[in-house]
């Protein structure tokens, strides 16, 4: 692989870029993005240069999507065209149902291949990028079959994954849609509903400033962008739908407890998982 594409150089992308430099990639990359965004990523050292996807695809062995899920939809309608055979095309989707489905009907010339980076960081854009931030984190894809992971092209990918550190996990599309809605989308729109409560019933200084350290980590994750989350939202409503649920029930158990000593199990389950993230793994 001497040539790879990244489509969208913020911040998932341009770590990307940085990562495979760190790791010995000595190929060329290329950009697809804003201008303001191939800037940033040039000035960062995430991409060589930046072109069009019309001119970039035709030369590419890795094309990378790293943009909101309905760009990476968009993109998607407008590759296969483009695209030579023995291609590998993957992406850093945050839902995987949408994208999969779109890129099995679309795409006949290349090989595509779901994906899902499970890093990011509050803050946006090339210049927050890390050539470490996939390192120790996990890297998910979902194949069709098993049998894709396989081929010539997915198996340097993966190896380039294994190089920048990530862990890769594979499960097939509509699981990884059910497990994120819990360990993801749950705890953003806790942690939005969260900050969403206080601010009504407090509003700023000088009541907020009782908040101790706790309620800034409870709510750290408020501070995503909406213009992510709401594709994220509308390519995953089911198993969110349900994440909340179960969710619902469970404060609606505690709160129905508060006077009981039932509630000891559910702290001790819940330290118990707490322990369990924090420990390497």
């Amino acid at each position: 692989m001497q040539n790879v594409v990244i489509v969208g150089t913020g911040l998932i992308g341009s770590s990307f870029g940085l990562a495979l430099r760190k790791a010995g990639f000595d190929g060329a990359i290329t950009g697809v993005s804003s201008p303001h965004a191939i800037a940033d990523a040039l000035a960062r050292g995430a991409i060589d240069r930046g072109a069009s996807l019309a001119s970039a695809i035709p030369d590419a062995e890795l094309v990378f999507l790293s943009q909101t899920i309905g760009r990476i939809l968009d993109t998607i309608r407008h590759l296969d065209p483009l695209l030579r055979p023995g291609t590998l095309v993957t992406d850093a989707g945050s839902t995987k149902c949408a994208i999969v489905d779109l890129a099995r009907q679309t795409l006949t010339r290349a090989q595509f291949l779901g994906g899902h980076p499970m890093a990011g960081k509050e803050t946006r854009g090339a210049l927050a990028a890390s050539p470490d931030l996939f390192r120790g984190r996990t890297w998910i894809l979902t194949p069709d079959d098993a049998s894709e992971l396989h081929t010539s092209c997915a198996l340097e990918f993966r190896m380039w994954l294994h190089r920048i550190g990530a862990r890769v996990l594979t499960l097939d599309a509509d699981e990884h849609d059910r497990v994120v809605s819990l360990t993801s989308h749950l705890a953003q729109l806790a942690s939005t509903a969260l900050a969403a409560t206080v601010s009504d019933k407090l509003g700023g200084p000088p009541r907020l400033n009782a908040a101790g350290p706790g309620l800034e980590d409870m709510t750290r994750l408020a501070g995503g962008s909406y213009e992510i989350w709401r594709d994220i939202l509308a390519t995953n409503t089911d198993h969110i739908e349900r994440a909340l649920s179960l969710y619902i029930q469970k404060l609606e158990h505690m709160r129905e407890n508060l006077r009981t000593r039932q509630l000891q199990e559910e702290f001790e389950r819940g330290a118990a998982l707490a322990a369990q993230l924090r420990r390497p793994r």
